[in-house]
């Protein structure tokens, strides 16, 4: 049984996310918390290595899937669930719905093999809000483009694959609406920042 608090931060490369990351974790520690900020691929030693090859190493779709659920599990076994049952607030950038949008929706991996793979590696670990940055994939790019000057595989793919990703990210909002928070990306980061606060303010009560 989970004490802490999860929050995860979803959304297309270029939609925002990341600028948000520690200002939520500024927030959360203001109000007397613990904070464990972590991200996916990625949040162990062998996640991270893990994270490497994924980013960088052309490779299977089906492939592609089984390594971001290998580093998943470990990232739950020993990070995520570890700071959630001592009472700490995870903010993780990306988690699961990121292989149903990217994996799923980008690549096509089969959405039964992906719900498999959810309910084994998360072993019951879920999100208690997931804020979903939503952007048009056309602005997007412009920000990737603008921001990273050696963008990794995922970062180089076209519109159309984005256009995928974020269709199947909303598909997942519109099944779960109580957990997804969906903020407009367009928006200024302050005002997109205030809204934010708001939906965090729903799990302090």
């Amino acid at each position: 049984m989970t004490t802490g608090k999860f929050i995860s931060l979803e959304g297309i490369d270029g939609a925002g996310k990341s600028t948000h990351l520690n200002p939520i974790a500024e927030w959360v520690r203001a109000r007397g918390h613990e904070v464990l900020v972590t991200r996916e691929p990625g949040g162990t030693p062998l996640g991270e290595s893990l994270r490497q090859l994924l980013l960088h190493q052309s490779m299977d779709p089906d492939t592609e899937a089984l390594v971001m659920f290998a580093a998943r599990r470990e990232h739950v076994l020993k990070v995520i669930a570890p700071a959630l049952q001592r009472g700490a607030w995870v903010i993780s950038d990306r988690y699961t719905d990121a292989s149903f949008a990217y994996q799923g929706g980008g690549r096509g991996v089969s959405l039964a093999h992906l719900s498999y793979l959810e309910s084994w590696v998360e072993g019951g670990v879920r999100p208690h809000l997931t804020l979903l940055f939503d952007l048009d994939p056309i602005e997007a790019r412009k920000r990737v483009l603008k921001g990273t000057p050696h963008p990794d595989r995922f970062e180089r793919e076209q519109d159309a694959f984005f256009n995928q990703v974020r269709a199947a990210y909303l598909a997942r909002a519109a099944a779960e609406p109580r957990r997804f928070h969906i903020l407009d990306s367009s928006q200024t980061p302050e005002t997109i920042f205030a809204q934010v606060c708001l939906a965090l303010e729903g799990l302090t009560r």
